[in-house]
């Protein structure tokens, strides 16, 4: 999987790389069980910092998508526990971004195709 940042997006790096290994583990680009790059060998990949690469695996470890330990580093967990629920955050953000296409005149059964696309 090849991370790619946006240097001028107002979205923070890490949140970036934590974004994009979400998506790569729900599209299925990511298996269960898979070895991440090492801290070190992503910052150096992309050019940045080891603490903001460090600061995404630590929230995608609490958040429940990947596992770490000295040992063997960090994988994508083998069972990732399904709340069925959606996070405030995520409302939020999903609001806005209907918000955003309304505002841009897309009609409203091109965004659920898009959704129905994206889901799967």
């Amino acid at each position: 999987m090849i991370i790619r940042i946006e240097e001028l997006s107002d979205v923070p790096i890490y949140m970036q790389i934590r974004n994009q290994i979400v998506m790569g583990i729900s599209d299925g680009e990511l298996k269960s069980g898979e070895q991440l790059p090492t801290v070190r060998a992503l910052a150096l990949e992309m050019g940045i910092n080891t603490m903001t690469v460090s600061k995404a695996y630590q929230l995608l470890k609490t958040e429940g998508y990947i596992m770490t330990d000295r040992k063997n580093g960090a994988r994508v967990r083998s069972t990732i526990e399904q709340q069925g629920t959606i996070s405030e955050a995520n409302k939020s953000e999903l609001k806005r971004i209907v918000s955003e296409a309304r505002l841009s005149g897309v009609p409203k059964k091109e965004l659920l195709d898009l959704i129905k696309e994206y889901y799967g």
